[in-house]
């Protein structure tokens, strides 16, 4: 099995989740009491989120190019960053390393595509929402027509990631708006949501809504182990 190399704390809540499912998912394919051969480095989020508010990612990719060489000296042979927004700086962070990165894009998008659907909603921070890093790869890579829901609606889910799910919080008040919102862009043609943020699905789940979910923290996770596990 080979090691996978994860750059978490962005939230911690969501590198979590990364952990347990890459191990129930060894465990599931090798059976026993395997599990999954795993180095993370968590990065102090305050940091990095002071960097976002000020514009400057530039300081963001020096922290977790840092995080990426830590790992790969440490004897991680793929990179996984355990968050959507931060695939901001995805490329700049890749160079700097002799090993491969997963991107997220590429996982969520194969998955998309495997279900037969073209025109995707998607929900994230107002970063990943109102910037192109992602909606770009995933239009661009798997002719994906990516949608995005109004002002109003981006408010509120950026709101809810960075004011609660960061911090642990779930409130149903939160989860019958994302529920709306996510309705809201059915009716507007939207055929399935990626939730492009890995704390999302700490608050809505898949029987919530009517439109499949794309879950990028179980996509990522699972693509993670499928490499580590070829050839095994």
């Amino acid at each position: 099995m080979k090691v996978t190399g994860l750059i978490g704390g962005m939230s911690w809540e969501s590198s979590l989740e990364y952990y347990r499912i890459m191990n129930q998912l060894v465990r599931e394919r090798l059976g026993g009491q395997h599990s999954a051969r795993i180095l993370m480095y968590s990065v102090d989020f305050h940091e990095l989120e002071e960097y976002m508010c000020l514009n400057l990612w530039e300081e963001v990719t020096s922290v977790l190019s840092d995080a990426a060489g830590r790992l790969e000296r440490g004897g991680a042979q793929l990179l996984v960053i355990c968050t959507n927004t931060m695939h901001k700086v995805a490329p700049e962070v890749e160079k700097k390393v002799n090993i491969p990165l997963l991107h997220i894009a590429d996982a969520t998008g194969e998955d998309v595509i495997a279900q037969g659907l073209s025109v995707v909603g998607l929900l994230g921070t107002r970063y990943t929402m109102e910037q192109d890093f992602l909606k770009n790869h995933l239009s661009s890579n798997y002719g994906l027509d990516v949608r995005v829901p109004g002002p109003d609606s981006r408010e509120i889910v950026h709101r809810v990631i960075f004011e609660e799910l960061c911090l642990g919080e779930i409130r149903e008040t939160s989860k019958a708006e994302f529920k709306r919102i996510i309705e809201e862009m059915a009716v507007e043609g939207a055929e399935g949501i990626i939730l492009g943020c890995t704390e999302i699905p700490l608050l809505i789940q898949p029987t919530d809504v009517s439109i499949p979910l794309f879950d990028t923290t179980a996509i990522h996770a699972r693509k993670a182990v499928e490499w580590a596990l070829k050839d095994s």
